[in-house]
C-alpha cells in the first residue's frame, strides 16, 4: 500500500506554458548556435575540417557515357559535430575509425542539409595514425576476432560503429537490428549491472562511514556519471541519449514523488531534447527508440493491474507487434526468422552482459562459433516493404489508444493482421 499518491508533473495549464516557453527559448538559442556553425562551414567556397571516418564502403554507377565507374563513399563526423558524406578514389587506403583531414566544398548547401546528413565534394589531406582513445578500443576488440564480420559485429554493439551493409541486412531479416544498435535497451542493462556492482559495496562503506547518506541517490548519481561518460566516449548516439535523458528525468521525477510511468515523462525528454539537439529531428534511429518507449508505457498504463510476471511475458511480444510497421516501412525486411526476434531480445539480456566481461578479458571470441551460425543462417527473406500510409495510420491509433482501451485493442488487432500479411507474404 502506497503511503505517498503520485502526481503528475503538470497540474495547471500554466505549468504546461512555462515549460514550454522554458523549452522553445532553448530551441531557439541551439537553432541559433547551429545557424552560426552552418554560415562559419559555408563562409567560404571551400572550408579545412578535421573528423573522423565512420563509415567507407565501395560503390558502383553507370556514367553517362555507358562505363562503369567504381569510388569510395566515407561516411564523416567532423570535430564540430556536423556529419556528411563525401567520395575518393576506389584505390584509396581503409580510412575507418581514423582521424583525416580534409578541405570540403560545401558552399552551396542549404541550412536544412546542414542539419541532416549532406555531401560535399572533398580533397583529403592529411591522415593521423596518432591512436586515440576510441581507435585503441577499437583494435582492443578486432584483436580477439578471427573473422571481420564478428569484429564488426562487436565494434557495432560496445562502440556504436556502423554495420557493414552485408550484416546490417542480415540482422534487419533477423528483426533484431535494434540490439546491435547500441539504444536504451543496452543503456539499461548496464544500469542494471551496475547497480548490482555498486550496491553491496556502496552499503558496506555506508553502514561504516556514513550512513547519513542517501543511498538510492548516491547511487544513482555514481551510476549515471559512469554512463555519460560512456555516451561521452561514444560522442552521444541519439538513442542512446534519448535513453540517459529518460533515466536522468525520471529519477528526478521519482525523487519528487511525480509518476515516471506516464506519457508526460516521455514528453519532457523529448521536448527538451530537440530543444537542446535540434538535429535530432532528422535522426531516424532517436524516433525509433522514442516509439519503442511509448508503445512500453502504453502497454504499462492499460495492463497495470496484471501480475509483474504477466506483464514480463507479454511485454515483449506486445512490442514486437507494435513496431513491426515501422520495421516495414523503412527497413522493408522480413522472414520466417523475424518473429523469433523475441526470443533473441530476451536471452540478449543474459548474451550482452556475457560478452562485454568476455571482452574485458581478451576472450571475446568464445561464442563466435554460435553467434556466425545465426549469422549465415538462410534467411529466405523478402524484401516486403508497406506503404508508409500503413505506418500513419498505426500512429494516429496508438495517440487514440493513450485515452482509450477500446482503440487499444484496435490497434492491437490492426499491426496483428500486419503480421499475419507478412507472413502470407514470406511463405
Amino acid at each position: 500500500m502506497k503511503l505517498i499518491e503520485e502526481v503528475t508533473l503538470f497540474q495547471t495549464k500554466k505549468d504546461i506554458f512555462s515549460f514550454l516557453f522554458t523549452a522553445f527559448s532553448i530551441f531557439i538559442f541551439s537553432i541559433s548556435y547551429q545557424y552560426y556553425k552552418y554560415t562559419e562551414l559555408t563562409k567560404f567556397d571551400s572550408q579545412l575540417v578535421n573528423a573522423v571516418v565512420l563509415k567507407q564502403y565501395t560503390k558502383t554507377k553507370l556514367t553517362k557515357k555507358g562505363k562503369i565507374k567504381t569510388y569510395q563513399v566515407l561516411k564523416l563526423k567532423s570535430d564540430d559535430g556536423f556529419t556528411f558524406y563525401t567520395t575518393a578514389k576506389k584505390k584509396l587506403q581503409n580510412l575507418q575509425n581514423k582521424n583525416i583531414q580534409l578541405e570540403i566544398w560545401a558552399g552551396k548547401i542549404t541550412f536544412y542539409k546542414y542539419l541532416r546528413n549532406f555531401f560535399a565534394f572533398s580533397k583529403i589531406l592529411q591522415i593521423y595514425d596518432k591512436p586515440t582513445l576510441m581507435s585503441d578500443a577499437t583494435a582492443f576488440i578486432s584483436s580477439q576476432h578471427q573473422d571481420a564480420n564478428m569484429s564488426n559485429l562487436y565494434q557495432a554493439l560496445f562502440l556504436a560503429k556502423p554495420l557493414n551493409p552485408q550484416l546490417q541486412k542480415t540482422f534487419s531479416n533477423l528483426g533484431i537490428s535494434h540490439l546491435i544498435a547500441i539504444s536504451g535497451f543496452h543503456l539499461g542493462v548496464l544500469s542494471a549491472i551496475l547497480f548490482f556492482l555498486i550496491k553491496y559495496p556502496y552499503k558496506f562503506l555506508q553502514n561504516r562511514y556514513f550512513p547519513y547518506r542517501s543511498y538510492t541517490r548516491d547511487t544513482f548519481i555514481i551510476i549515471a556519471l559512469i554512463l555519460f561518460s560512456y555516451l561521452l566516449f561514444l560522442d552521444f548516439p541519439p538513442s542512446l541519449l534519448r535513453a540517459y535523458a529518460m533515466l536522468v528525468i525520471g529519477y528526478i521525477l521519482y525523487a519528487r514523488g511525480i509518476k515516471i510511468i506516464s506519457m508526460q515523462t516521455l514528453l519532457i525528454t523529448v521536448v527538451l531534447l530537440l530543444a537542446l539537439f535540434p538535429k535530432l529531428i532528422f535522426s531516424i534511429g532517436f524516433w525509433l527508440s522514442v516509439s519503442g518507449v511509448f508503445y512500453i508505457f502504453l502497454f504499462l498504463i492499460h495492463f497495470k493491474h496484471y501480475s509483474k510476471v504477466k506483464q514480463f511475458i507479454l511485454l515483449p511480444f506486445w512490442v514486437y507487434l507494435m513496431m513491426l510497421p515501422y520495421s516495414l516501412s523503412i527497413f522493408g525486411n522480413f522472414s520466417l526468422y523475424h518473429p523469433l526476434s523475441i526470443l533473441w531480445t530476451t536471452l540478449f539480456t543474459l548474451f550482452y552482459p556475457l560478452e562485454m566481461f568476455l571482452h574485458l578479458i581478451s576472450h571475446g571470441s568464445l561464442l563466435d562459433g554460435l553467434v556466425q551460425k545465426l549469422v549465415e543462417v538462410n534467411l529466405n527473406a523478402v524484401n516486403h516493404t508497406t506503404a508508409f500510409s500503413y505506418l500513419i495510420i498505426e500512429v494516429l491509433l496508438s495517440f487514440i489508444a493513450i485515452f482509450s482501451r477500446r482503440f487499444l485493442y484496435v490497434l492491437l488487432l490492426y499491426t496483428f493482421l500486419i503480421f499475419i500479411y507478412s507472413i502470407y507474404n514470406v511463405a
